[in-house]
C-alpha cells in the first residue's frame, strides 16, 4: 500500500499533518503549489519506527500567502506521498 499524509491542521504557524505508512528516515517538507518551490527551512524528518504517526512543522516568517502541500520523500530520496493542496493565509 501507498504511504499518505492527512489530516492537515494549521495553528499558531505550526503545521500538523498525520501519516500513514511513511518508513523511518522519511522525508517531508512544505511545497509551494504555485512554483512547486520546496520551503528548506521546513523539512522534518520520520524519526519514529512506527509507520502510522504525526509530525509538526513550524513555518518560517517569510511563508508567504498561497496554497501549498507536503511531499513526502523516502530514505532514497524517491518520491513517497504527498497531502492535498491547502491555503496559508
Amino acid at each position: 500500500m501507498k504511504p499518505v499524509i492527512s489530516s492537515i491542521e494549521i495553528e499558531n504557524r505550526v503545521i500538523t499533518a498525520k501519516y500513514q505508512r511513511l518508513m523511518v528516515g522519511a522525508k517531508v517538507v512544505l511545497v509551494e503549489k504555485a512554483s512547486g518551490r520546496q520551503v528548506p527551512e521546513t523539512v522534518t524528518r520520520v524519526a519514529s519506527p512506527v509507520p502510522v504517526g504525526a509530525l509538526r512543522i513550524r513555518m518560517p516568517a517569510a511563508i508567504r500567502p498561497g496554497t501549498y502541500f507536503l511531499k513526502a520523500f523516502n530514505g532514497h530520496g524517491e518520491d513517497a506521498a504527498q497531502s492535498a493542496d491547502f491555503e496559508i493565509g
